[in-house]
């Protein structure tokens, strides 16, 4: 575990301590500090406030701020009412909330002791939430961001709806590219459906404090052909896949209305687990991953699709994967087969199936109906050379910074987006020579690392397979703590669980 993430989880443990210790002088019982959402309900109840103030946590881009405001109003019920204090309580919560909750010094004042106090409560409020949007920024942009899983990409390891912290700190703070941008929002300025940002600005790549990703880290990144966006389901069908479909035409996407150029903080977030990091070498071969040729890191709790067969004759039946664990997968009996279709079970429940004497085979991609997985759609969508798909793959080297390597027809397709779009060289090719910043090329080096990304749930993940490496100014953060999860009603057993 990294040092920044240790720094992430020992904070998060003091925030609450501090927390509890704040309850319980204010007269609420300490152990409610601890639940998201429900303590600002009774923070809100406790301070007299307005109960819209709790709502509007939830609205889009102004709930975060929202949220540290309330925290900096609690610290003004404690008679704290200067700039110092708001600081300490925004920037150092797990060390001044335990201060306030467990110093004999400190004490709750309650509601009266804000009305009395001399500026007006109008005043103190707007003081607060600007400081709130100040401090939730740069805590956004340089410490952690919260990230909700919208896809089943890391099922079950992630589930749609988990609401995570997503560290910055894990693998150092990057410097946005972009810094004229309004606070809280991506890339879309909501309602408006404008740009959110402005390009005058522009900060070349910087990570302050920097560490490498490490292998098997599940890593929120910047889409990495997101450069280009073509209407607004960009992760479904991106700009290149509407590109190969036109036959290279690009007069027939180019006309569209809904096209724009994003820079790489501007970028979809996605999160995959980083499977081969710079200077491994990745081979899938019937859909099981290998790197540096020894079987990879597979999470229990990841799914793929199988066949299952039972030689004993014992019926694989709905109620019988409930028992297991697999409550949403219905079992589909192929006669010809002679074995039962599952689209997802995990790992975990397939070696419990093996052991009740059942067989097991993972089910290759290859004749998808929806051809995702002609080589033409799959990395590095050179189908001469490469005849790869999503199930046998590889084997495939992972760019490494200060690395060489020569370039030739029979790789170049691997290396050219690298060269041309990540790392800012122009590239052409002359009289069967490559041009590089206008000189003859036969070789290259790698101005940075690159990382391969793979989704838990393998057949139903957009990820390296389809666009390639991740280079390493994409790099976002580590997803390191489950804060909240929601399915019709909170999902109890995942709250405040590490990402493993």
């Amino acid at each position: 575990m990294s040092a920044g993430l240790w720094i992430f989880i020992l904070a998060t443990i003091g925030f609450h301590i501090g927390l509890y210790g704040m309850f319980k002088k204010a007269g609420i019982e300490p152990w409610k500090a601890l639940i998201p959402y429900y303590n600002t309900w009774l923070m809100v109840e406790k301070m007299q406030m307005k109960k819209h103030w709790f709502y509007l946590q939830f609205i889009p881009i102004v709930g975060q701020f929202i949220t540290i405001w309330i925290f900096i109003i609690f610290v003004e019920h404690f008679g704290r009412f200067s700039v110092l204090h708001h600081a300490a309580a925004v920037f150092l919560p797990f060390l001044y909330f335990p201060y306030l909750g467990y110093s004999k010094n400190e004490r709750w004042a309650g509601p009266a002791v804000v009305k009395n106090y001399r500026k007006s409560t109008t005043r103190e409020w707007i003081d607060a939430g600007v400081f709130a949007v100040v401090a939730a920024t740069i805590i956004r942009t340089f410490v952690f961001e919260a990230y909700t899983i919208p896809t089943g990409s890391m099922e079950k390891t992630l589930l749609i709806n988990d609401f995570l912290f997503v560290s910055k700190l894990s693998y150092g703070p990057r410097l946005p590219n972009t810094p004229l941008a309004f606070p809280f929002v991506h890339h879309t300025l909501p309602i408006a459906g404008t740009k959110s940002y402005l390009t005058w600005i522009k900060i070349p790549y910087k990570r302050v404090f920097a560490s490498p990703v490490e292998r098997n880290d599940v890593t929120v990144f910047n889409y990495p052909v997101g450069d280009t966006v073509v209407g607004e389901f960009q992760s479904e069908r991106n700009y290149y896949d509407l590109l190969r479909d036109a036959g290279g035409n690009r007069a027939m996407i180019m006309d569209r209305d809904d096209i724009m150029v994003r820079p790489v903080d501007k970028r979809e977030n996605f999160i995959k687990r980083c499977v081969a990091i710079a200077g491994d070498s990745v081979k899938i071969v019937n859909t099981v991953l290998y790197v540096n040729g020894q079987p990879a890191f597979r999470p229990p709790q990841s799914q793929t699709s199988y066949w299952i067969s039972s030689p004993t004759g014992k019926a694989l039946t709905e109620d019988l994967l409930s028992e297991l664990g697999e409550g949403d997968v219905s079992p589909i009996m192929d006669t010809t087969r002679k074995s039962y279709f599952c689209e997802t079970l995990t790992i975990a429940t397939v070696d419990k199936l093996k052991s009740l004497g059942f067989e097991a085979k993972p089910i290759e991609l290859r004749e998808s109906p929806n051809n995702r997985d002609n080589p033409l759609y799959i990395f590095p969508n050179d189908p001469e050379h490469f005849k790869w798909d999503a199930d046998n793959f590889g084997t495939l080297w992972i760019p490494k910074k200060g690395a060489t390597v020569t370039l030739s027809p029979a790789n170049i397709a691997i290396y050219r987006r690298i060269i041309e779009v990540y790392e800012g060289n122009t590239f052409e090719e002359r009289n069967g020579q490559y041009v590089i910043n206008g000189q003859p090329a036969t070789t290259y080096t790698f101005k940075m690392n690159y990382y391969w990304m793979m989704g838990d749930n393998r057949h139903n993940s957009q990820d390296s397979r389809y666009w390639g490496f991740v280079p390493e100014d994409h790099i976002v953060g580590k997803a390191a703590l489950i804060w909240f999860s929601w399915d019709k009603g909170p999902r109890w057993n995942r709250i405040f669980r590490t990402i493993h």
